[in-house]
């Protein structure tokens, strides 16, 4: 045993800052397919609710404590955003540059960076990876105002709440659904921190995506196999993709899952290769193929 001590150097952490965001719509399938960066982001307040206790009495004595549901929501703020956000806003765009507010909001991901200081290293210590899932915009208020003496842009607010996705049973432990991962730079495995931030951000030949909660843990894990997806094969003259058999790979058109064998296109045509839990592609190569109707 040793005794305790405060504030030794190298240990008066602090965190701080926010960049580095990137939005992932949900696509057809109920994948985080594609990301977008998100250029002026201001803040990220994560609002956690709930787990609040509910004693409950009995033989004269507090009996027990029964904890409500915990809930993951946040706010938001930004001076711009990316063009993909305006359905998550519940704005359309029937046609170029006319835009109809009060539609569907679309459900996405959100990935960002808090920097993590300490005494020795100031802001540049490390970083957390904060990842968020099903979230939800709530309608914003915007506040125009004339430009004066001393003018400020416009910044954006939205309130989010949350829905959970399943993390499942890893290494024999059953996790609750989240909405919400964190990573540290300063202690996560260095080699998987960089895998990952490739698939958050993209690589020549593969665009970026928001992996599931389980996917992540075993990237961290070490139980990701990799596995290089085939090419579909073509035939132009019959207008015919073969797709192919390929463990851990699912092929999709439109976001629609694709079963192996011949499929016949009317129009032009881009099939989507996605790993399947457990596995990741390459870093580099491709993921996607456009096939032309003739």
């Amino acid at each position: 045993m040793t005794k305790l001590a405060w504030d030794q150097t190298g240990q008066r952490r602090y965190e701080t800052g926010v960049d580095h965001g990137i939005l992932y719509p949900l696509d057809g399938a109920g994948a985080y397919s594609q990301g977008y960066a998100w250029n002026g982001l201001t803040a990220v307040t994560e609002s956690p609710s709930g787990a609040e206790a509910s004693p409950q009495y009995a033989d004269n004595i507090k009996y027990l404590n029964l904890i409500s549901y915990e809930e993951f929501g946040g706010t938001i703020e930004a001076f711009t955003y990316p063009n993909e956000f305006a359905l998550c806003d519940g704005t359309a765009q029937p046609e170029t540059g006319v835009f109809v507010g009060q539609q569907a909001r679309k459900t996405f991901g959100l990935a960002y960076r808090s920097k993590i200081g300490n005494d020795v290293d100031g802001q540049d210590h490390g970083y957390k990876l904060h990842l968020i899932y099903g979230a939800i915009a709530a309608p914003s208020e915007k506040a125009y105002a004339t430009v004066n003496d001393s003018p400020e842009p416009i910044t954006f607010s939205w309130e989010l709440t949350t829905t959970p996705v399943e993390v499942g049973t890893i290494s024999s432990v059953a996790y609750k659904p989240t909405a919400y991962l964190t990573i540290d730079s300063t202690t996560a495995d260095a080699g998987s921190l960089a895998e990952l931030e490739d698939l958050l951000t993209g690589t020549v030949g593969s665009d970026p995506q928001l992996p599931m909660p389980a996917d992540v843990i075993a990237l961290f894990a070490g139980t990701t196999t990799q596995v290089t997806p085939t090419e579909p094969a073509f035939n132009q003259g019959t207008n015919t993709i073969t797709i192919p058999t390929v463990t851990g790979v699912v092929y999709k058109v439109g976001g629609v899952t694709k079963a192996p064998g011949a499929l016949v296109i009317t129009t032009n045509t881009v099939v989507n290769a996605y790993p399947l839990p457990g596995y990741k592609f390459p870093a580099v190569g491709d993921d996607d193929w456009f096939y032309p109707f003739v």
